[in-house]
């Protein structure tokens, strides 16, 4: 497998969820994150996972910029994997032109979690959320909605429901050439959150969160799981099975 994370830049967000690029010279207060979707190749698929941002720049798409700088084209994205829908996550699924949704990838299958649609449509006055992209969503004809808990998309790609961040947040493992890539988006999107066990207040069940986290990680150090940290501004993937060649050469 080929992993590439579509590194957007660090950003600095306010209490109203307004990003902004952080730059040497920012000095406003709020929380501080790498915005990165991620590309994962396998023999049989091309697969995105989340959308990030949905800036456009002279009407092109800056997740076509993403891709194309990695020599991507956007017509070669074969899977949409969406994990939640705050905007971070998914507003680089389109745009509005002259009151039409434009979408980025028309002829692509994405997959998202419909009771994440219906739970998203609740939060009418929480600014993580952009309700016209969310009333989009169930008409298009290329998104799967996705009801389980669990389950397969292909032999192999798996998700699980796991009610962390948001009450139906969905994460990932894509297994293929002998190899593991997890997915666990705002459950685990820093290396930090592995170092610190603590319930975070800003998720829907921060506890759940942190309880998956422990989970997670026994099972990445036995099984030499490739973790792709969304919001990590220095390290997008963390591979396991380097962390552990790392710490028996240091012994």
């Amino acid at each position: 497998m080929e992993i590439i994370a579509l590194q957007e830049g660090n950003y600095i967000v306010n209490s109203k969820k307004e990003f902004q690029l952080l730059e040497e010279s920012t000095t406003d207060l709020g929380l501080k994150m790498a915005i990165q979707p991620f590309v994962v190749i396998t023999d049989n698929d091309v697969i995105l996972i989340d959308f990030g941002l949905g800036f456009v720049n002279n009407d092109v798409p800056f997740i076509y910029e993403m891709l194309r700088k990695n020599n991507i084209e956007p017509q070669q994205i074969t899977k949409i994997l969406v994990s939640h829908l705050h905007k971070d996550h998914i507003e680089g699924i389109g745009y509005f032109k002259n009151g039409q949704f434009v979408q980025n990838f028309p002829n692509t299958k994405i997959y998202i979690q419909e009771r994440e649609i219906d739970f998203a449509l609740e939060q009418s006055q929480n600014p993580s959320y952009v309700p016209e992209i969310l009333n989009e969503l169930k008409e298009l004809p290329n998104v799967e909605l996705l009801n389980e808990d669990n389950g397969n998309i292909t032999d192999e790609i798996y998700f699980e429901v796991t009610a962390g961040h948001t009450q139906f947040q969905q994460v990932f493992w894509i297994k293929a050439d002998d190899e593991i890539v997890f997915y666990g988006a705002d459950d685990l999107p820093q290396k930090r959150y592995l170092k610190i066990p603590v319930a975070y207040k800003t998720d829907f069940d921060g506890k759940r969160a942190m309880e998956s986290r422990k989970k997670w990680e026994l099972q990445a150090k036995e099984e030499n799981w490739k973790v792709l940290l969304y919001h990590d501004m220095k390290t997008p993937i963390l591979d396991f099975a380097e962390e552990r060649s790392e710490m028996k050469d240091a012994v």
